[in-house]
């Protein structure tokens, strides 16, 4: 199921007076979320009127202490009726003192919390109330920042596998939520800049969305030839243009590191290109590499067969990579934007590579393989050797690398490795205003010593 997003401008509500609270009775919908602080409640008297004292009875019975994300769902009553409200239920939630983006994204999930798992179908946002009160967070940037992180949260939390992608269940799946619309209420002074927050926060659901279905996907089912239609596909949607390299054709190039993690198994390899050109003909594109390993043994350095079903989701980083090119065409944005994604599998057979033998990159150097299960490198580097062609003025590659990132950073932040100073600020500032943020670790000649080879290039 995916949501749909839109917005709908009204005149300035504001709940104190009754003529601005009035534009609640020109609404209709499951749910109207309104923000508010416990010092602040006179701000909602004449909503109150219109709820018949609903507000001032949940407040007497201690239901409004203001702490964030704390909720309080008012249902309809007959003094609704009576007051020409035809909303069926009043969400108040509580802002609490703090204003960073953490704090909003938890009580944009309590929010969401409250209204899943049961029959509200439509959600109306109030914008307004949800303004805090710091300068800075009533820019224009700070607005569209948290509109387009709450439609990420909405997404998010209305996301199911078995019901976007194939059952594999032969029993229906339990009930989804019910919610389906959410709607972003706005002033008209707002209009233009919600309007575009939402568009740009449902391109990016679109694109996580698309992401998230093929990491679940089974690995008999999501195999290097799936991914590759999977991108011939995209031109049926968006204006990606989308190039499949064949094992022949991998092979002319010469990207022997990549055919050799690939040839243990039945599974031929494939290298696939995506492209968007929003930007100058002549303008450097941005170019994104994605690990698309669909699943890995290990190869003949087995992994423990423990947890070995996750190995499916070694290809993450060509599905974040899809996801991307994806929500970068939705969004028609003005950059261009190359996706490169090398996809095989890992196996053991006959005719893998073995701890010890040496290959020749696409870059001429030839690479002793100490341990097969280190594939990642070896399909990365001849992608990397590939991209240059395209002149890129940033390349970045995505992978489930190693699980020793973990180690060192736990589930918070995502490993950063880059000798660029500008654009790991870049990265930064982009990971913190998405809440998906990274932490620089080293890269410098000190670790070199730990690449030579007695018999190759490097290991």
């Amino acid at each position: 199921m995916t949501i749909q997003f839109s917005t709908k401008v009204l005149a300035d509500i504001d709940f104190k007076s009754p003529k601005g609270a009035a534009a609640v009775c020109g609404l209709s919908g499951d749910c109207l979320v309104v923000a508010y602080r416990a010092n602040e409640l006179s701000q909602l008297e004449a909503l109150d009127d219109l709820l018949g004292g609903a507000i001032s009875e949940a407040r007497s019975v201690g239901d409004l202490d203001g702490k964030a994300g704390a909720c309080t769902l008012l249902r309809s009553t007959r003094a609704w009726a009576l007051n020409n409200v035809k909303l069926k239920r009043v969400l108040l939630v509580g802002l609490g003192d703090n204003e960073s983006l953490g704090d909003f994204a938890k009580i944009a999930r309590s929010i969401l919390k409250a209204v899943s798992g049961g029959s509200i179908q439509s959600v109306l946002w109030h914008t307004s109330s949800f303004v805090g009160k710091q300068k800075s967070n009533q820019s224009p940037t700070a607005i569209v920042e948290r509109i387009r992180l709450l439609a990420q949260i909405v997404g998010d939390q209305v996301y199911r596998f078995g019901v976007r992608q194939e059952q594999f269940k032969t029993k229906p799946l339990e009930k989804p939520d019910a919610l389906q619309q959410f709607t972003v209420l706005s002033s008209a002074k707002q209009a233009s800049l919600v309007k575009a927050a939402v568009l740009e926060g449902s391109a990016l659901v679109e694109g996580m969305n698309l992401t998230k279905d093929l990491g679940n996907l089974p690995p008999n089912v999501c195999t290097p030839s799936f991914l590759a239609q999977t991108a011939l596909n995209l031109p049926k949607k968006t204006k990606l243009k989308v190039q499949v390299l064949n094992q022949q054709q991998i092979e002319a190039l010469g990207m022997g590191s990549f055919l050799a993690v690939a040839k243990g198994s039945d599974t031929p390899p494939q290298f696939i290109i995506m492209r968007h050109d929003g930007g100058k003909a002549n303008e450097d594109p941005i170019v994104l590499v994605g690990k698309g390993i669909t699943f890995d043994t290990g190869g003949i350095s087995l992994k423990p067969g423990e947890a070995m079903d996750e190995m499916k989701y070694d290809m993450c980083g060509a599905a974040s990579v899809f996801g991307t090119m994806y929500a970068v065409s939705l969004l028609g944005l003005k950059k261009n934007v190359i996706g490169v994604v090398p996809t095989c599998e890992n196996m053991p057979s006959g005719r893998a590579t073995r701890p010890g033998d040496i290959v020749k990159s696409m870059s001429g150097q030839t690479i002793e393989v100490l341990n097969t299960d280190a594939e990642g490198r070896l399909i990365l580097c001849d992608a990397l050797t590939y991209v240059e062609r395209f002149k890129p003025n940033v390349v970045i590659d995505v992978a489930t690398l190693t699980g020793a990132c973990i180690i060192a950073l736990g589930h918070v932040h995502s490993g950063l490795f880059s000798d660029d100073e500008v654009l790991v600020k870049a990265l930064s500032k982009a990971g913190h205003q998405s809440l998906d943020t990274v932490w620089r670790l080293p890269l410098d000649a000190a670790y070199h010593e730990q690449l030579k080879s007695n018999f190759a290039d490097l290991a």
